[in-house]
Protein backbone atom coordinates (compact mmCIF):
# COMPACT_ATOMS: atom_id res chain seq x y z
CA UNK A 1 0.00 0.00 0.00
CA UNK A 2 2.81 2.41 0.91
CA UNK A 3 4.57 1.70 -2.37
CA UNK A 4 1.41 2.47 -4.35
CA UNK A 5 1.01 5.69 -2.40
CA UNK A 6 4.57 6.78 -3.18
CA UNK A 7 4.09 6.08 -6.87
CA UNK A 8 0.97 8.21 -6.82
CA UNK A 9 2.92 11.05 -5.23
CA UNK A 10 5.73 10.72 -7.76
CA UNK A 11 3.22 10.97 -10.62
CA UNK A 12 1.67 14.18 -9.32
CA UNK A 13 2.33 17.49 -11.06
CA UNK A 14 2.93 19.15 -7.68
CA UNK A 15 5.71 16.73 -6.80
CA UNK A 16 7.34 17.17 -10.21
CA UNK A 17 7.53 20.95 -9.79
CA UNK A 18 8.80 20.81 -6.22
CA UNK A 19 11.42 18.14 -6.92
CA UNK A 20 12.77 20.00 -9.96
CA UNK A 21 13.12 23.25 -8.03
CA UNK A 22 14.68 21.55 -5.00
CA UNK A 23 17.20 19.63 -7.13
CA UNK A 24 18.26 22.76 -9.01
CA UNK A 25 18.67 24.77 -5.81
CA UNK A 26 20.66 21.95 -4.20
CA UNK A 27 22.93 21.69 -7.24
CA UNK A 28 23.56 25.44 -7.29
CA UNK A 29 24.28 25.55 -3.55
CA UNK A 30 26.64 22.56 -3.60
CA UNK A 31 28.47 23.84 -6.68
CA UNK A 32 29.34 27.00 -4.76
CA UNK A 33 30.42 25.12 -1.62
CA UNK A 34 33.56 23.15 -0.75
CA UNK A 35 31.93 20.13 -2.42
CA UNK A 36 31.69 21.94 -5.75
CA UNK A 37 35.03 20.96 -7.35
CA UNK A 38 34.59 17.31 -6.40
CA UNK A 39 31.06 17.12 -7.82
CA UNK A 40 32.12 18.90 -11.00
CA UNK A 41 34.99 16.45 -11.46
CA UNK A 42 32.69 13.49 -10.75
CA UNK A 43 30.08 14.38 -13.37
CA UNK A 44 32.78 15.37 -15.88
CA UNK A 45 34.52 11.99 -15.61
CA UNK A 46 33.95 9.67 -18.55
CA UNK A 47 32.47 6.21 -18.79
CA UNK A 48 33.64 4.70 -22.04
CA UNK A 49 32.45 1.62 -23.89
CA UNK A 50 35.17 1.23 -26.53
CA UNK A 51 33.59 -1.81 -28.15
CA UNK A 52 30.48 0.27 -28.85
CA UNK A 53 32.41 3.45 -29.74
CA UNK A 54 30.74 5.30 -26.86
CA UNK A 55 32.69 7.68 -24.64
CA UNK A 56 30.46 9.99 -22.63
CA UNK A 57 30.86 11.88 -19.39
CA UNK A 58 28.50 11.00 -16.55
CA UNK A 59 26.72 14.29 -17.20
CA UNK A 60 26.21 13.36 -20.85
CA UNK A 61 25.02 9.87 -19.92
CA UNK A 62 22.25 11.72 -18.09
CA UNK A 63 21.41 14.27 -20.82
CA UNK A 64 21.92 11.91 -23.77
CA UNK A 65 20.76 8.75 -22.03
CA UNK A 66 18.34 9.08 -19.13
CA UNK A 67 16.65 12.21 -20.50
CA UNK A 68 15.52 10.15 -23.50
CA UNK A 69 12.92 8.56 -21.19
CA UNK A 70 11.48 12.02 -20.44
CA UNK A 71 11.20 12.80 -24.15
CA UNK A 72 9.54 9.42 -24.74
CA UNK A 73 6.82 10.41 -22.25
CA UNK A 74 6.53 13.85 -23.88
CA UNK A 75 6.03 12.19 -27.27
CA UNK A 76 3.37 9.85 -25.90
CA UNK A 77 1.48 12.80 -24.43
CA UNK A 78 1.92 14.78 -27.64
CA UNK A 79 0.46 11.95 -29.73
CA UNK A 80 -2.44 11.52 -27.31
CA UNK A 81 -3.31 15.22 -27.42
CA UNK A 82 -3.07 15.35 -31.23
CA UNK A 83 -5.25 12.28 -31.76
CA UNK A 84 -7.86 12.04 -28.99
CA UNK A 85 -6.99 14.90 -26.62
CA UNK A 86 -7.35 18.66 -26.61
CA UNK A 87 -5.58 19.15 -29.96
CA UNK A 88 -7.46 16.54 -31.98
CA UNK A 89 -8.79 19.03 -34.53
CA UNK A 90 -7.56 22.15 -36.27
CA UNK A 91 -10.29 24.13 -34.52
CA UNK A 92 -9.09 23.10 -31.06
CA UNK A 93 -5.39 23.41 -31.87
CA UNK A 94 -5.62 26.81 -33.57
CA UNK A 95 -5.63 29.12 -30.54
CA UNK A 96 -2.90 27.41 -28.44
CA UNK A 97 -0.95 26.68 -31.63
CA UNK A 98 -0.76 30.32 -32.69
CA UNK A 99 -0.02 31.33 -29.09
CA UNK A 100 2.81 28.79 -28.95
CA UNK A 101 4.32 30.15 -32.16
CA UNK A 102 4.15 33.68 -30.74
CA UNK A 103 5.76 32.36 -27.56
CA UNK A 104 8.68 31.07 -29.61
CA UNK A 105 9.23 33.87 -32.13
CA UNK A 106 9.19 36.83 -29.71
CA UNK A 107 11.56 35.34 -27.06
CA UNK A 108 13.98 34.30 -29.81
CA UNK A 109 13.88 37.77 -31.39
CA UNK A 110 14.24 39.49 -28.03
CA UNK A 111 17.21 37.28 -27.15
CA UNK A 112 18.94 38.08 -30.44
CA UNK A 113 18.31 41.80 -29.94
CA UNK A 114 19.93 41.69 -26.48
CA UNK A 115 22.68 39.08 -26.96
CA UNK A 116 23.81 40.16 -30.42
CA UNK A 117 25.42 38.11 -33.19
CA UNK A 118 28.33 36.85 -31.05
CA UNK A 119 25.96 34.70 -28.98
CA UNK A 120 23.29 34.10 -31.61
CA UNK A 121 23.60 30.32 -31.21
CA UNK A 122 21.65 30.59 -27.95
CA UNK A 123 18.42 31.87 -29.52
CA UNK A 124 16.45 28.61 -28.89
CA UNK A 125 17.09 28.68 -25.12
CA UNK A 126 14.29 31.10 -24.09
CA UNK A 127 11.73 29.54 -26.45
CA UNK A 128 10.93 26.48 -24.33
CA UNK A 129 8.20 25.87 -21.74
CA UNK A 130 8.67 23.26 -19.02
CA UNK A 131 5.38 21.38 -19.12
CA UNK A 132 5.96 19.57 -15.82
CA UNK A 133 6.86 22.73 -13.93
CA UNK A 134 4.12 24.85 -15.52
CA UNK A 135 1.34 22.38 -14.76
CA UNK A 136 2.85 21.75 -11.33
CA UNK A 137 2.57 25.45 -10.50
CA UNK A 138 -1.08 25.43 -11.56
CA UNK A 139 -1.67 22.38 -9.35
CA UNK A 140 0.11 23.99 -6.38
CA UNK A 141 -1.61 27.39 -6.24
CA UNK A 142 -4.37 27.25 -8.86
CA UNK A 143 -7.21 25.62 -6.95
CA UNK A 144 -10.47 26.91 -8.34
CA UNK A 145 -9.20 27.92 -11.78
CA UNK A 146 -11.54 27.02 -14.67
CA UNK A 147 -10.53 23.88 -16.53
CA UNK A 148 -10.13 25.86 -19.76
CA UNK A 149 -7.04 27.65 -18.36
CA UNK A 150 -5.24 24.38 -17.62
CA UNK A 151 -6.38 22.97 -20.98
CA UNK A 152 -5.00 25.98 -22.83
CA UNK A 153 -1.70 25.84 -20.91
CA UNK A 154 -1.38 22.09 -21.50
CA UNK A 155 -2.07 22.47 -25.23
CA UNK A 156 0.34 25.39 -25.54
CA UNK A 157 3.09 23.58 -23.62
CA UNK A 158 2.68 20.39 -25.67
CA UNK A 159 2.94 22.34 -28.94
CA UNK A 160 5.86 24.28 -27.50
CA UNK A 161 7.61 20.97 -26.77
CA UNK A 162 6.92 19.88 -30.34
CA UNK A 163 8.64 23.02 -31.63
CA UNK A 164 11.53 22.38 -29.22
CA UNK A 165 11.90 18.83 -30.55
CA UNK A 166 12.10 20.16 -34.11
CA UNK A 167 14.69 22.74 -33.05
CA UNK A 168 16.84 20.07 -31.38
CA UNK A 169 16.60 17.80 -34.42
CA UNK A 170 17.38 20.54 -36.97
CA UNK A 171 19.82 22.87 -35.22
CA UNK A 172 21.65 20.63 -32.75
CA UNK A 173 22.57 17.64 -34.85
CA UNK A 174 26.22 17.20 -35.78
CA UNK A 175 27.52 15.78 -39.04
CA UNK A 176 25.24 12.91 -39.99
CA UNK A 177 26.27 9.29 -40.27
CA UNK A 178 23.75 8.09 -42.85
CA UNK A 179 24.36 4.39 -42.19
CA UNK A 180 23.82 4.77 -38.43
CA UNK A 181 20.77 6.95 -39.06
CA UNK A 182 19.34 4.24 -41.30
CA UNK A 183 19.97 1.62 -38.61
CA UNK A 184 18.22 3.85 -36.07
CA UNK A 185 15.23 4.25 -38.38
CA UNK A 186 15.13 0.46 -38.88
CA UNK A 187 15.16 -0.08 -35.11
CA UNK A 188 12.31 2.42 -34.68
CA UNK A 189 10.30 0.62 -37.38
CA UNK A 190 10.92 -2.77 -35.72
CA UNK A 191 9.90 -1.21 -32.37
CA UNK A 192 6.65 -0.09 -33.98
CA UNK A 193 6.10 -3.55 -35.49
CA UNK A 194 6.58 -5.25 -32.13
CA UNK A 195 4.33 -2.76 -30.36
CA UNK A 196 1.58 -2.54 -32.95
CA UNK A 197 1.56 -5.69 -35.06
CA UNK A 198 3.77 -8.25 -33.34
CA UNK A 199 1.95 -11.38 -32.20
CA UNK A 200 3.74 -11.99 -28.90
CA UNK A 201 1.30 -13.26 -26.30
CA UNK A 202 3.70 -13.16 -23.36
CA UNK A 203 3.76 -9.56 -22.03
CA UNK A 204 7.12 -10.03 -20.29
CA UNK A 205 8.78 -11.28 -23.48
CA UNK A 206 7.27 -8.46 -25.54
CA UNK A 207 8.37 -5.84 -23.01
CA UNK A 208 11.91 -7.25 -22.94
CA UNK A 209 12.12 -7.22 -26.73
CA UNK A 210 10.77 -3.65 -26.90
CA UNK A 211 13.40 -2.48 -24.40
CA UNK A 212 16.20 -4.18 -26.35
CA UNK A 213 15.04 -2.67 -29.66
CA UNK A 214 14.65 0.75 -27.99
CA UNK A 215 18.26 0.55 -26.77
CA UNK A 216 19.39 -0.24 -30.31
CA UNK A 217 17.42 2.77 -31.61
CA UNK A 218 19.06 5.01 -29.00
CA UNK A 219 22.53 3.64 -29.71
CA UNK A 220 22.38 4.15 -33.46
CA UNK A 221 20.84 7.61 -32.98
CA UNK A 222 23.84 8.61 -30.86
CA UNK A 223 26.22 7.31 -33.54
CA UNK A 224 24.25 9.05 -36.31
CA UNK A 225 24.96 12.56 -35.02
CA UNK A 226 21.29 13.33 -34.31
CA UNK A 227 20.73 14.26 -30.67
CA UNK A 228 19.83 11.16 -28.67
CA UNK A 229 16.59 12.58 -27.26
CA UNK A 230 15.08 12.36 -30.75
CA UNK A 231 15.17 8.57 -30.35
CA UNK A 232 12.84 8.86 -27.36
CA UNK A 233 10.51 11.10 -29.36
CA UNK A 234 10.39 8.70 -32.31
CA UNK A 235 9.73 5.68 -30.10
CA UNK A 236 6.96 7.46 -28.22
CA UNK A 237 5.24 8.50 -31.44
CA UNK A 238 5.22 5.08 -33.14
CA UNK A 239 4.30 2.77 -30.27
CA UNK A 240 0.76 1.44 -30.05
CA UNK A 241 -1.23 4.09 -28.11
CA UNK A 242 -2.45 1.62 -25.49
CA UNK A 243 1.02 0.23 -24.84
CA UNK A 244 2.51 3.71 -25.00
CA UNK A 245 0.11 4.97 -22.33
CA UNK A 246 0.96 2.01 -20.09
CA UNK A 247 4.69 2.54 -20.60
CA UNK A 248 4.46 6.28 -19.90
CA UNK A 249 2.38 5.61 -16.79
CA UNK A 250 4.94 3.09 -15.52
CA UNK A 251 7.92 5.35 -16.31
CA UNK A 252 6.51 8.61 -14.97
CA UNK A 253 7.39 7.97 -11.29
CA UNK A 254 10.97 7.17 -12.28
CA UNK A 255 11.14 10.27 -14.46
CA UNK A 256 9.69 12.61 -11.82
CA UNK A 257 11.55 11.10 -8.86
CA UNK A 258 14.94 10.35 -10.42
CA UNK A 259 15.63 11.43 -14.01
CA UNK A 260 14.37 15.03 -14.05
CA UNK A 261 15.70 15.95 -10.56
CA UNK A 262 19.06 14.36 -11.44
CA UNK A 263 19.19 16.31 -14.70
CA UNK A 264 18.26 19.55 -12.89
CA UNK A 265 20.87 18.88 -10.21
CA UNK A 266 23.68 18.22 -12.71
CA UNK A 267 22.69 21.15 -14.92
CA UNK A 268 22.70 23.53 -11.94
CA UNK A 269 26.23 22.55 -10.84
CA UNK A 270 27.70 25.89 -11.91
CA UNK A 271 29.72 28.51 -10.09
CA UNK A 272 28.05 31.87 -9.60
CA UNK A 273 30.47 34.32 -11.25
CA UNK A 274 32.15 36.67 -8.78
CA UNK A 275 31.48 39.66 -11.01
CA UNK A 276 29.14 42.61 -11.02
CA UNK A 277 25.93 42.29 -13.07
CA UNK A 278 27.38 44.63 -15.70
CA UNK A 279 30.18 42.14 -16.36
CA UNK A 280 27.86 39.27 -17.18
CA UNK A 281 27.72 38.35 -20.86
CA UNK A 282 24.93 39.58 -23.17
CA UNK A 283 23.86 35.92 -23.47
CA UNK A 284 22.97 35.90 -19.76
CA UNK A 285 20.79 38.98 -20.07
CA UNK A 286 19.26 37.76 -23.31
CA UNK A 287 18.07 34.52 -21.70
CA UNK A 288 17.10 35.98 -18.31
CA UNK A 289 14.96 38.68 -19.95
CA UNK A 290 13.64 36.90 -23.03
CA UNK A 291 12.40 33.84 -21.14
CA UNK A 292 9.84 35.56 -18.86
CA UNK A 293 9.27 38.82 -20.78
CA UNK A 294 9.40 37.39 -24.31
CA UNK A 295 6.91 34.65 -23.45
CA UNK A 296 4.46 37.15 -21.98
CA UNK A 297 4.69 39.50 -24.95
CA UNK A 298 4.64 36.79 -27.60
CA UNK A 299 1.77 34.72 -26.19
CA UNK A 300 -0.28 37.82 -25.28
CA UNK A 301 0.02 39.27 -28.78
CA UNK A 302 -0.64 35.99 -30.61
CA UNK A 303 -3.39 34.88 -28.23
CA UNK A 304 -5.13 38.26 -28.36
CA UNK A 305 -5.11 38.24 -32.15
CA UNK A 306 -6.77 34.81 -32.15
CA UNK A 307 -9.33 35.98 -29.60
CA UNK A 308 -10.18 39.02 -31.74
CA UNK A 309 -10.75 37.09 -34.96
CA UNK A 310 -12.40 34.02 -33.44
CA UNK A 311 -16.11 33.68 -34.01
CA UNK A 312 -18.51 33.10 -31.15
CA UNK A 313 -18.56 29.53 -29.92
CA UNK A 314 -15.45 28.45 -31.81
CA UNK A 315 -12.98 26.37 -29.81
CA UNK A 316 -14.33 27.76 -26.55
CA UNK A 317 -12.42 25.25 -24.44
CA UNK A 318 -9.05 26.31 -25.85
CA UNK A 319 -9.64 30.04 -26.18
CA UNK A 320 -8.94 32.42 -23.31
CA UNK A 321 -8.57 36.19 -23.09
CA UNK A 322 -7.47 39.08 -20.91
CA UNK A 323 -6.11 38.35 -17.46
CA UNK A 324 -6.42 34.59 -17.95
CA UNK A 325 -4.28 34.80 -21.09
CA UNK A 326 -1.73 36.92 -19.22
CA UNK A 327 -1.64 34.28 -16.46
CA UNK A 328 -0.94 31.48 -18.92
CA UNK A 329 1.70 33.52 -20.77
CA UNK A 330 3.52 34.26 -17.51
CA UNK A 331 3.51 30.60 -16.43
CA UNK A 332 4.75 29.57 -19.89
CA UNK A 333 7.92 31.55 -19.19
CA UNK A 334 9.13 28.72 -16.94
CA UNK A 335 11.70 27.16 -19.28
CA UNK A 336 13.73 24.98 -16.93
CA UNK A 337 14.24 21.39 -18.19
CA UNK A 338 14.10 21.95 -21.96
CA UNK A 339 15.79 25.37 -21.71
CA UNK A 340 18.64 23.84 -19.70
CA UNK A 341 19.05 21.17 -22.37
CA UNK A 342 19.00 23.81 -25.12
CA UNK A 343 21.65 25.77 -23.22
CA UNK A 344 23.83 22.67 -22.91
CA UNK A 345 23.57 22.06 -26.64
CA UNK A 346 23.96 25.69 -27.74
CA UNK A 347 27.09 26.51 -25.75
CA UNK A 348 28.92 23.19 -25.83
CA UNK A 349 32.64 23.95 -25.76
CA UNK A 350 32.22 27.34 -24.09
CA UNK A 351 32.01 26.49 -20.38
CA UNK A 352 31.89 30.08 -19.12
CA UNK A 353 28.95 31.10 -21.30
CA UNK A 354 27.23 27.76 -20.72
CA UNK A 355 27.40 28.29 -16.94
CA UNK A 356 26.06 31.84 -17.30
CA UNK A 357 23.31 30.39 -19.48
CA UNK A 358 22.33 27.94 -16.72
CA UNK A 359 22.14 30.78 -14.22
CA UNK A 360 20.10 32.83 -16.69
CA UNK A 361 17.62 29.98 -17.19
CA UNK A 362 17.25 29.65 -13.41
CA UNK A 363 16.84 33.40 -12.97
CA UNK A 364 14.39 33.75 -15.86
CA UNK A 365 12.36 30.75 -14.72
CA UNK A 366 12.33 32.04 -11.13
CA UNK A 367 10.96 35.39 -12.35
CA UNK A 368 8.29 33.54 -14.35
CA UNK A 369 7.43 31.44 -11.29
CA UNK A 370 7.00 34.56 -9.14
CA UNK A 371 4.92 36.46 -11.72
CA UNK A 372 2.99 33.42 -12.93
CA UNK A 373 2.43 32.05 -9.42
CA UNK A 374 1.10 35.41 -8.23
CA UNK A 375 -1.28 35.66 -11.18
CA UNK A 376 -2.44 32.07 -10.80
CA UNK A 377 -3.12 32.59 -7.08
CA UNK A 378 -4.98 35.86 -7.78
CA UNK A 379 -7.10 34.38 -10.57
CA UNK A 380 -7.93 31.29 -8.51
CA UNK A 381 -9.15 33.51 -5.66
CA UNK A 382 -11.15 35.53 -8.18
CA UNK A 383 -12.94 32.47 -9.52
CA UNK A 384 -13.55 31.01 -6.07
CA UNK A 385 -15.23 34.26 -5.00
CA UNK A 386 -17.40 34.23 -8.14
CA UNK A 387 -18.62 30.77 -7.23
Amino acid sequence: MARVSMRTIFRSERYAAISLAAAAILGLVLANSVAGPGLSELFSSHIALPALELDLSIGHWITDGLLVVFFFIVAVELRHELTVGELNSVKHALAPGIAAVGGVIVPAALYLAIAGPDFSRGWPIPTATDIAFALGLIALVGKGLPARIRVFLLALAVLDDLIAIVIIAVFFSSSLNILALGMAATAVYFFRFLGCQGRINNPAVRTTMLIIVALFAWYFTVLSGVHATIAGVALGLVLNPRLAAKAAHALQPVTNAVILPLFAFVSALVLIPAVSPTELSPAFWGIAIALPVGKIIGIMIAGSIVALIATRGEATETLIRGWDLLTVSAVAGIGFTVSLLMNELAFTGNDAIRDEGVLAVLVGSAIAILIGGSLVSWRSRHYRKRR
